[in-house]
């Protein structure tokens, strides 16, 4: 059964969220790396529609603003005041104009949803001939959610019952209603017209255009979702939280499938657009966000936290906080380190313990193994930099860049003070603070003479415990000359 491309879907995002108890509005909360509406739309765009629409009302600036970097091509409609489901989706058609084909109306507070439902709702709607299809699904509890009523010859839905007006039959039923659906465009419109307000809330409720249709003569149909959890709507906190670890174990499942090995997978959380190799291992504790990638072979973790970062293949990173960097092959991170925006290792490079590094193209083979600092620098291939090195990038107000050529041996506690240039196969002393250019193959040395005072300890700290120390060291040196 294929899906129909449907005309238009229309996302509802416009209601405040109080339950959320924040300042963000309820729809842009994140998890695994999209938003709430995020995930949504990105469900909806695998039907490939003419038209996605999504209302807005509360925050609309915010959420506008989030659509627009996020899906450029979505269009909006702007609901001003929340007068229920049934007017969010009048205001969507006005802002469409006239609609020839299926509506799909989905929330924008279910990201669990997926494409592969929406296209099976759209494919049963219309090989049942429907005016509307609703998305079902049975649950294991149904306490508080509306019920599927159908007619027991045809399947057909007859009527969708809230809990508080079932029956007690009535309520022994577990399919329920998700709040998405498949109409006929035309036939919704003309019966958007006809909702009534003579409710409790005084507001236009989308589920009873299912009546209006059904006493019309038209056929409303069911499509049931495999996974009832896939229809979750996210109300508070605790519903986020609980989304969050369905989805992250949805997306590790997929990866293990194909070839990655999770340790620990309580412990691991990836977003959305993670992408793996076969073949990587990922150790407990780890985080990897946005567009990152492990190539094949690689290790990451434990504890690592790793965001729009590549890592090649048989590369190593190790107890590593990563942002927008590039691991080479078979190089080796960790443990913590601390590699910044715009950090690039080379094929088995080594980035250490306690190394930080930022805006450094770091060449093949070389290492930076403790202790250091590498900000805005070249670095090129099989070089050494000695521990506790510091590149001094910044003078208070400009950043300047460093360049170490290949082959180089930089000694323990320098300081390299930007801008300068390290030539190749160039040696440091230890100790020393490079202030000037070092040529190819010299040796670069700049520091104090080292003068020793004599007896100073035994004038100045007379008595002291050093001093007590040095005297009985000196008799035991005088006896056994």
């Amino acid at each position: 059964m294929s899906a129909i491309r449907p005309a238009a879907v229309v996302v509802l995002a416009a209601g405040e969220g109080t339950r959320m108890k924040s300042a963000t509005p309820k729809v842009l909360h994140e998890l695994c790396g999209r938003t709430l509406v995020g995930h949504v739309l990105a469900a909806a765009r695998e039907l490939e529609p003419e038209n996605l629409v999504v209302v807005v009302g509360h925050a609309r600036e915010q959420v506008t603003a989030h659509l627009g970097a996020t899906d450029p091509g979505v269009r909006t409609a702007v609901q001003a005041e929340q007068n229920g489901t049934g007017h969010a989706v009048r205001m969507a058609l006005e802002e469409l104009g006239t609609v020839d084909g299926t509506v799909v109306v989905v929330c924008g507070d279910t990201p669990l949803l997926r494409g592969e439902t929406l296209r099976a709702l759209t494919a049963n709607h219309s090989a049942d001939g429907n005016a509307v299809t609703v998305l079902t699904a049975e649950v294991p509890d149904a306490t508080g959610y509306g019920r599927i009523v159908r007619d027991g010859a045809s399947g057909a839905v007859t009527a969708i019952v809230e809990h508080k007006d079932a029956s007690d039959s009535q309520r022994a039923i577990r399919e329920i209603n998700s709040g998405v659906f498949a109409f006929d465009g035309q036939l919704l419109a003309d019966a958007l017209g006809k909702v009534r307000t003579d409710n409790s809330q005084g507001e236009e409720y989308l589920t009873d255009v299912l009546g209006i249709l059904r006493e019309a003569g038209h056929r409303v149909g069911a499509s049931v979702a495999d996974d009832h959890r896939e229809i979750a709507g996210i109300n508070n906190r605790v519903q986020l939280s609980e989304a969050r670890r369905i989805l992250n174990d949805r997306l590790l499942t997929e990866a293990m499938l194909a070839g990655v090995t999770v340790i620990d997978p309580a412990t691991t959380w990836i977003d959305v657009d993670v992408t793996f190799a076969q073949d990587a291992v990922v150790h407990p504790g780890t985080q990897l966000h946005g567009a990152t990638h492990i190539g094949e072979g690689a290790e990451v973790g434990p504890n690592t936290r790793l965001t729009d970062t590549t890592v090649e293949a048989g590369a190593r990173v190790d107890n590593t906080v990563a942002f927008s960097s590039h691991i080479g092959p078979q190089a080796s991170v960790g443990p913590f380190a601390y590699l910044r925006p715009g950090t690039r290792l080379g094929a088995k490079g080594k980035i250490g313990t306690y190394v930080e590094t930022k805006n450094a193209a770091i060449g093949e083979g070389t290492k930076i193994p403790h202790l250091s600092y590498v900000g805005d620098a070249t670095i090129g291939e099989y070089t050494n930099i000695g521990a506790a090195s510091v590149f001094v990038n910044y003078d208070g107000q400009d950043k300047h860049h460093t360049t170490v050529g290949s082959h180089c041996r930089t000694g323990s506690d320098n300081m390299f003070v930007a801008p300068v240039t390290i030539g190749d196969g160039a040696y440091t002393a230890a100790g020393s603070v490079i202030t000037k250019d070092v040529p190819p193959g010299s040796l670069a040395v700049a520091r104090g003479q080292q003068r020793n005072i004599e007896g100073w300890v035994a004038r100045k700290r007379p008595g002291s415990a050093a001093a007590k120390a040095a005297e009985t060291a000196s008799r035991q040196g005088e006896s056994e000359d």
